[in-house]
């Protein structure tokens, strides 16, 4: 996995227009290929038709991405993440401000998420992004998410 891109990345430079095939990636989608785990070739065949610069992710997901990697003691997989989506590819990067953690709380008890889902809900609605993860507490959010199937890529 060293240096094979786990992604067909297409680099074309965000013009900073929102359209409506604009996606959140959740932390979850990213581990799934990172790691190899079930569902990784799903992810796969999701990130490689989508082009690049329609892809965000918080730098919430991008830090808990790099501890859990850190942790498993797979610095080559952040590395080579971060060189695929940032470098070679063009994944935004996008955060939210301290005077959006009220709203952060607010979605977290308005839809009994946790703080993580909150914050990508938050970032999703600000950024006008469908979120895209396999974590099912996002059905009970006024937003939803979609799977990588889902999206019939």
């Amino acid at each position: 996995m060293a240096n094979t891109p786990l992604w067909n990345f297409r680099k074309r430079p965000w013009n900073g227009e929102v359209t409506d095939l604009m996606y959140l990636i959740d932390t979850n989608i990213w581990l799934e290929r990172l790691l190899g785990q079930t569902k990784s070739e799903e992810v796969g065949r999701f990130l490689a038709h989508i082009p690049s610069e329609q892809l965000f992710i918080t730098d919430f997901a991008f830090h808990s991405i790099g501890l859990i990697l850190i942790r498993l003691n797979r610095g080559d997989a952040l590395l080579q993440f971060s060189r695929d989506a940032f470098v070679e590819g063009d994944v935004s990067l996008i955060h939210l401000k301290p005077e959006d953690m009220a709203t952060i709380v607010n979605i977290m008890q308005q839809f009994n998420l946790d703080f993580n889902d909150a914050y990508q809900y938050v970032a999703a609605e600000r950024y006008k992004l469908t979120i895209v993860s396999f974590d099912s507490d996002f059905d009970r959010s006024g937003m939803g998410r979609k799977t990588p199937d889902q999206l019939g890529v």
